[in-house]
């Protein structure tokens, strides 16, 4: 083996690029930071009684022993500062209270509150007022929508009663392009580390990871392991809220293969594409051929009465209910969506919305988005469908205007553009769109984070089925995609389209619920 080839020195060098990209990650990710953030950090937490697990008895003089209910009493030191690249105003708060952010003392109430800050932001002051929703009750300490300048902060001394020493403390609250994030917790006599404990352990991480996978290169043999590719055509049909995912999956993997294999998506519905992949099926039977090379992607399960296709579970997908702009609710309770598309809701100000007529822009009805609408949220049909263009009603008997479409696509485009729309689409495809957002279910976001740290019970999802006839032969295509797809680099790309791929841990969980 030729210890200086070109393939080694190019495993060399791209080690340590990834070495010094290290480096400038933790370096960016402390120096550059991006979008709105509200950080917070426990400063202090300290026992002022002796009924507390602080690890020693405390002695209190004057009215830190006079005063009832100080035996188990602490005082908490809490900083709040805008640490992103933005200034935050006070309508950069998302929550619907007259309060921007809420503190929360788990297992401790409240007693008693001071709000300090630096001399050059006495202007903050004048914000914290019960007017602006400053007050505590139990456990909980709401904070007014303060604006911040960057690097802006202000403090809060709590007196507490009650818990522990230690309990959990959290900021929560919403911010428009933003996030509120703990910062790590600093005590006065802290020396400030120059990278926190999770960037030294990253950076370590990451260099020995390169550092390793040079090494592996430079010794092992020079013919590399196969990866599973297979030649030949395939078609991948069935959804089309899945067909980005596959179209760039797809590429991928002739990317990788090295161009030798064809495959095709002609994503047209995922009843439609059930039904195709069980006629090709049945004429290969016919035929004497055997599992035919097409996939079907559904969302949701196959219909009954079809035992011939064989089911693998690819992802979770997440779907949202999406209105137009101009319709300023955020939020819409299940009874309430079930009354909208059941037509007992004309006008939008019957909702506490707007005053705009409410305009059903739905799918097809071989659509899986829409049956998963129906099976998830509805709980039964849609109602009969009164309008072609979407915007004037054909059927005048008819409670509501409502219209069908085909395509995700198709859908997004109409309520962007059509005052007093409502639709449903699969969720990073609606988030992408511009003149609609999408709307909390029973106060719970189309967020696909919460779902897959089980934080949330938002019931527009649905797992990802690809379907073949039969068990396709483990050296065809069809079984080398569906593998690539679902356990190889196509996780990455599921992933990124905002689907949970089944075979990472939080996906085995999910994807092994009853459907």
């Amino acid at each position: 083996m030729e210890w200086l080839s070109a393939e080694n020195l190019v495993a060399v060098a791209t080690a340590l690029l990834g070495i010094i990209a290290s480096g400038v990650m933790v370096w960016y990710e402390r120096r550059v930071p991006r979008r709105k953030r509200v950080g917070y950090r426990v400063q202090m937490d300290n026992a002022i009684g002796d009924d507390v697990r602080s690890g020693r008895a405390n002695r209190r003089l004057g009215l830190f022993d006079e005063a009832p209910d100080m035996s188990d009493a602490t005082l908490v030191l809490l900083r709040i500062e805008n640490d992103g690249s933005q200034g935050i105003d006070r309508d950069d708060y998302t929550g619907p209270e007259l309060h921007g952010l809420t503190a929360v003392f788990a297992g401790r109430t409240v007693r008693g509150v001071s709000v300090t800050q630096p001399s050059d932001t006495d202007h903050l002051m004048d914000h914290f007022t019960a007017a602006r929703g400053f007050a505590y009750d139990g456990n909980t300490l709401r904070i007014p929508r303060v604006p911040l300048n960057r690097g802006d902060h202000f403090k809060l001394l709590v007196l507490l009663a009650g818990g522990d020493v230690g309990d959990e403390i959290r900021l929560v609250g919403g911010l428009r392009d933003g996030e509120v994030h703990p910062n790590r917790s600093a005590t006065p006599d802290d020396k400030p580390p120059l990278f926190s404990r999770a960037a030294r352990l990253i950076t370590l991480a990451l260099t020995v990871s390169v550092v390793t996978l040079a090494a592996i290169v430079v010794v092992q043999d020079d013919t590399p392991p196969p990866i599973g590719c297979a030649s030949g055509t395939l078609t991948l049909t069935g959804s089309t809220a899945f067909a980005p995912v596959l179209r760039e999956v797809a590429a991928k993997y002739e990317r990788d293969c090295g161009g030798d294999p064809v495959i095709e998506v002609d994503a047209h519905g995922s009843t439609a594409g059930i039904r195709e992949l069980a006629a090709a099926g049945d004429r290969a039977v016919r035929e004497g051929r055997g599992s035919p090379p097409v996939v079907a992607l559904s969302d949701g399960p196959k219909p009954a009465g079809l035992p011939a296709l064989r089911e693998n579970r690819v992802a979770v997908s997440v779907f949202a209910l999406v209105v137009n702009d101009d319709v300023r609710l955020k939020n819409l309770s299940t009874a309430d969506v079930r009354r909208l598309y059941r037509g007992e809701i004309r006008n939008w100000k019957q909702l506490g919305g707007p005053d705009l007529r409410v305009h059903l822009v739905s799918r097809d009805a071989g659509s899986g988005t829409r049956q998963v609408f129906q099976r998830r949220v509805l709980g039964r049909g849609e109602i009969a469908n009164s309008s072609v263009d979407c915007v004037h009603k054909d059927d005048p008997t008819a409670a509501v205007i409502r219209c069908e479409l085909d395509s995700t696509e198709q859908v997004l485009t109409t309520v962007a553009g059509l005052p007093g729309a409502v639709g449903y689409s699969e969720l990073n495809l609606a988030a992408r769109a511009k003149g609609l957002h999408s709307l909390r279910l029973d106060g719970d976001p189309a967020s696909v984070d919460a779902i897959e740290r089980g934080t949330s019970d938002y019931p527009y999802r649905e797992i990802e089925y690809a379907y073949t006839y039969g068990r396709p032969p483990a050296d065809s295509l069809a079984s080398s995609f569906l593998t690539y797809l679902s356990r190889g680099n196509g996780q990455d790309v599921t992933r990124t389209h905002g689907h949970i791929p089944c075979w990472t841990p939080e996906g085995l969980v999910l994807c092994a619920e009853a459907t």
